[in-house]
């Protein structure tokens, strides 16, 4: 998740080194209980070389590598777009200014149907109530966005509304974020995209605007194909899923993020083993800080830090003897995975490791494998590779919650119910599922 940091909401941001690309083929399919048509995105993926980004001082050392990004149209006439797909965010938005570290953009001057909106419209007074950083308003009386993410980027710009297309159908009036002005701590990936399609609770995120009941989105394991589902997805095939209600919190806290999918996370085993912590460390306290937020634009999981300490110091005791750890107390993986181990390059497989299982009400989320371990592109110790945990340790980022990234999400069916405040989920073979759409052939 791209997500927003202040003092009432953070989203953790793109993360890029593998950029995931959905480029938009849709089609229609009914599901058998429901009218609404079912709109069916192929998910596909674009390798970008990971580079050395310069980052400026007193920022946070956290970036991503990978991120998910949808192709379309906006405006009249058409100008194509590609937006990075985050759940952890509300506000969809668009670059409007063409500078040298963001070419691509959206013109807004050749668009007969965009329309800004002022400062006085219900749109800015009332739906940007959840934005993170209250919306204010210009010297041109328009309303006036700021955005701030936890990788220390960030946007502003002015409301707008203007024509989206997908595929066959147009959505006149959606409102979104034109924005004139952006730092980015990862400029060179940030690039790659036009702006980002904002898909929380929130009113204003793309999906409550498009009013979708649900979507789902099922990533593979093996070449991170798939596809992104928006509406009902009752397919005889698909495997029951197991659900875990939504927790919502009505009254304001400064570290509760309201309109992010947020779940309860129980506890958390190694093999067969439950990490021994008090069922409190999990649940949100007096300002909200804990909570356990599901995303789609962060890579990897983290977790606060007596719980991370725990799964560490665990999972280091069942894998002596069997990996040899990377001493290196300079050598911290995205600034918050620091249990890392040496594999010899010419060890062609990993060997069996410890499965880890977040439990949530109602379901888990098994993670075993290579999906355990992350091999640290361009990282090389003489003769090894350094592969790092995918877990990390929330504290060092200065983030108060639980995030649970779509590295663990792979081969892994998640469905957003809107209507029923809940999440499901079950594994699966994604390539085969996007197979049966016919999508990423």
């Amino acid at each position: 998740m791209k997500t927003c940091y202040n003092s009432n909401s953070f989203s953790i941001p793109f993360i890029k080194s593998l950029s995931f690309l959905l480029f938009y083929a849709a089609f229609f399919s009914s599901s058998s209980s429901s009218q609404t048509p079912t709109l069916v995105l192929p998910l596909k993926t674009q390798i970008i070389p990971t580079g050395s980004i310069p980052r400026p001082p007193n920022k946070l050392p956290f970036h991503h590598n990978v991120s998910l990004t949808v192709s379309l149209t906006v405006g009249t006439p058409p100008q194509n777009v590609s937006m990075v797909i985050d759940t952890g965010s509300e506000l969809s938005w668009l670059h409007c200014n063409k500078t040298p570290n963001f070419p691509t953009t959206f013109d807004p001057a050749r668009s007969t149907s965009y329309s800004p909106i002022p400062c006085s419209s219900p749109t800015c007074t009332t739906q940007t109530q959840d934005f993170p950083i209250p919306a204010s308003c210009d010297n041109n009386k328009l309303c006036h966005a700021t955005l701030s993410y936890a990788d220390a980027s960030s946007s502003e710009g002015n409301l707008a509304s203007d024509t989206f297309y997908f595929g066959s159908s147009d959505i006149p009036g959606m409102v979104f974020g034109c924005m004139d002005s952006s730092f980015s701590s990862n400029s060179d990936e940030d690039s790659k995209s036009t702006g980002l399609m904002g898909m929380n609770r929130g009113s204003l995120s793309f999906v409550s605007q498009m009013r979708f009941p649900k979507f789902s989105y099922c990533i593979s394991g093996s070449d991170f194909s798939g596809l992104l589902l928006l509406g009902e997805a009752n397919f005889s095939w698909l495997t029951p899923l197991n659900y875990t209600p939504l927790i919502q919190i009505s009254t304001p806290l400064p570290y509760f993020d309201r309109v992010a999918y947020t779940v309860q996370l129980e506890g958390i085993k190694v093999s067969d083993k439950l990490l021994s912590l008090p069922k409190s460390v999990f649940v949100p306290d007096h300002t909200g800080a804990g909570q356990t937020m599901v995303d789609s634009g962060t890579q990897f999981t983290f977790l606060l830090g007596p719980v991370y300490t725990a799964l560490r110091n665990e999972f280091l005791n069942r894998t002596a003897g069997i990996l040899r750890v990377l001493e290196d107390p300079n050598f911290v993986f995205q600034g918050a995975m620091d249990l890392c181990y040496l594999v010899p390059l010419n060890q062609p497989k990993l060997p069996r490791l410890p499965t880890v299982t977040l439990m949530f009400r109602g379901a888990e989320m098994t993670v075993s494998g290579d999906w355990i371990l992350y091999r640290v592109p361009g990282q090389v110790r003489g003769s090894d590779s350094v592969h790092c945990l995918t877990f990390g340790n929330s504290d060092l980022l200065g983030v108060e919650a639980f995030v649970i990234g779509h590295h663990h999400q792979q081969n892994v069916w998640m469905e957003y119910d809107l209507e029923k405040s809940r999440i499901g989920l079950a594994q699966m073979r994604c390539d085969l599922a996007g197979q049966r759409f016919s999508v990423g052939q």
